[in-house]
C-alpha cells in the first residue's frame, strides 16, 4: 500500500462515510480485535479528538474572519482619512503647490494636456 499523503484534507463525503461506519460498528456487540488501533476504545478516542479539532478549527476560523473584517474596515477608514487630508491640502495650498506634491498629488502645471487626435480618413 502506498504511503498516505496526510497534507491534503479528506473529502467531507469520505469523513461522513467513516462516521456512519463507526456508528454502525457500535451496533455490533460481539466485535473484538487484537489490533489496538482498531479497537472500539481507540475509535471512540480518535472520533472525539476529531470532533474537538473540528470545533476548534471552526472557532478559530470565525475569529480569523472577524479579525480580517476588522482589518479591512480599518484599512478603508485609513484610506478615506488620507483622501480627506489630500482634499484639505489641495484646498488650503492649491493644486499647483509643493505641499500638494508632497502628499502624493500631481501638480496641475505638470499634467499633460490632452491633445486632439486627427480623424483618420477611411479610403473607399
Amino acid at each position: 500500500m502506498p504511503p498516505q499523503n496526510t497534507t491534503n484534507r479528506l473529502r467531507p463525503q469520505l469523513i461522513s462515510q467513516d462516521i456512519d461506519s463507526f456508528h454502525g460498528l457500535q451496533t455490533i456487540e460481539t466485535y473484538k480485535t487484537t489490533r489496538a488501533d482498531a479497537s472500539v476504545a481507540k475509535l471512540q478516542e480518535v472520533y472525539q479528538a476529531m470532533l474537538l479539532s473540528q470545533q476548534t478549527e471552526t472557532e478559530k476560523l470565525a475569529l480569523y474572519r472577524a479579525a480580517a473584517d476588522a482589518a479591512r474596515l480599518a484599512e478603508w477608514e485609513f484610506h478615506n482619512a488620507v483622501l480627506a487630508m489630500k482634499e484639505v491640502v489641495r484646498g488650503q495650498y492649491g493644486s499647483d503647490s509643493d505641499e500638494a506634491q508632497a502628499v502624493g498629488l500631481k501638480k496641475k502645471s505638470e499634467r499633460k494636456r490632452p491633445s486632439r487626435k486627427k480623424p483618420v480618413a477611411i479610403a473607399s
